[in-house]
C-alpha cells in the first residue's frame, strides 16, 4: 500500500509514475488509446463532481482535464486561486476539505510545492481521489502518460527497440522526471539526456541515462526527441547565458533533426519558446507530434478520471 494505492493495490490517487507497476501504467495507456479511438464513455461519471484545484497557471492541462471530465459526464467546478480565499491566508488543505465538504469527489491539483499533492491526498477523506496535475519540480504524471501514448502511437509499443533523447532544463522539469519514470518502466532501450550542465540534476534523477552535453552528438540515431521549455527565470539565476546562446547550443532546427534516425519524432510539452528551444520549421513540421500530444491529453486524462472515480 502506498499513498496512491489501497490495501488491494488499486489506484486511488495518481500522484506520480515513479514506482507505478508496468501493468497499471499500460492499462491506463490502453484505456486512453480506446478514448483516442472514439470510445464512448458518456455517463461514466454522471453525478460525480470534479474540481480543478490549480494554484499555478495552466492552459493545456487545465482545459484538457475539464474536457475529459465533461466527456465522462462529470460536473466540473473551476477554482481560481487569484480570486479564492487563499488570498486571505486559507491553506491548501483547508481549501480542499471545504470543497470536499460540498460533495466533490475528484480533485485535479497543480501546486508549486514539491510533494504538495501527496500531502493533500493524505488529508482527503475516503472515496476522494486526487490527480497530480504538476507539483513543484517533482512530477506531472498525466503529461508523462500522454507523452508515452503519443510515442507508442508513432513508434509502436516495443520501447526496448528505441532510443529516446530528452533535451533542456531537466533539473527543474517535473515533465522530464515523469517521462523518465515512464520510459524506464516501459523498458526503453536507451535514454539520452542533453542540456547545459547547470540545468541537469545531480540527485540520481538521471541514473541509467547517457548524459551527452553536445546536442549534435546526442541526436545521432535517436527515434524520439523530447524537447523541454527553457524556463526564462533560469537566465535571471545565471544558469544559462543569452537566449541566442541557448538556441545556438540546444535549439532544435531541421538541420540538426536530420542527425536523428529516419522517421524520428519530436515532442514538446508546451508552452513553446519558438526560436529558442525549437524553430518554427520543426515545431510545425511533419515530424512534430506536439499537437497530437495535446489531443492525447484529453484521452489520457479521461482514462485516469474514469479509473479513479468510475464504478469499481
Amino acid at each position: 500500500m502506498t499513498a496512491q494505492t489501497d490495501a488491494a493495490g488499486r489506484l486511488v490517487h495518481l500522484l506520480t509514475l515513479d514506482g507505478l507497476p508496468r501493468p497499471a501504467l499500460e492499462a491506463l495507456l490502453d484505456r486512453a488509446q480506446a478514448f483516442a479511438d472514439g470510445a464512448d464513455a458518456r455517463g461514466a461519471l454522471a453525478g460525480v463532481a470534479v474540481c480543478t484545484l490549480f494554484f499555478e497557471p495552466s492552459t493545456r492541462t487545465r482545459l484538457s482535464f475539464q474536457r475529459a471530465a465533461q466527456r465522462l459526464g462529470a460536473d466540473v467546478l473551476g477554482f481560481d486561486a487569484a480570486t479564492s480565499s487563499t488570498t486571505k491566508g486559507e491553506t491548501a488543505r483547508d481549501t480542499l476539505q471545504n470543497i470536499e465538504a460540498m460533495g466533490v469527489r475528484g480533485f485535479i491539483v497543480r501546486h508549486s510545492g514539491d510533494g504538495a499533492v501527496a500531502d493533500l491526498a493524505m488529508a482527503a477523506g475516503p472515496g476522494t481521489a486526487l490527480v497530480n496535475a504538476g507539483d513543484g519540480r517533482s512530477a506531472h504524471p498525466t503529461q508523462g502518460l500522454l507523452d508515452m501514448l503519443t510515442l507508442r502511437q508513432a513508434l509502436g509499443a516495443d520501447f526496448g527497440a528505441r532510443r529516446f533523447l530528452i533535451v533542456g532544463d531537466v533539473k527543474h522539469s517535473r515533465v522530464a522526471r515523469s517521462d523518465l519514470h515512464a520510459l524506464r518502466t516501459l523498458g526503453a532501450r536507451a535514454i539520452r539526456v542533453c542540456g547545459p550542465a547547470t540545468l541537469l540534476p545531480d540527485d540520481g534523477t538521471l541514473a541509467g541515462c547517457e548524459v551527452v552535453h553536445d546536442f549534435d552528438a546526442a541526436l545521432e540515431g535517436v527515434d524520439a526527441v523530447m524537447m523541454l521549455r527553457l524556463q526564462r527565470e533560469r537566465m535571471e539565476e545565471g544558469l544559462v547565458g543569452s537566449l541566442e546562446d541557448y538556441h545556438r547550443d540546444y535549439g532544435l532546427t531541421p538541420e540538426r533533426l536530420a542527425r536523428a534516425a529516419a522517421g524520428a519524432v519530436v515532442l514538446h510539452p508546451g508552452p513553446i519558446n519558438r526560436g529558442v528551444e525549437i524553430t518554427d520549421a520543426v515545431a510545425d513540421g511533419p515530424q512534430s507530434l506536439i499537437l497530437r500530444q495535446v489531443a492525447n491529453g484529453v484521452a489520457v486524462r479521461a482514462a485516469v478520471l474514469e479509473t479513479l472515480l468510475g464504478p469499481r
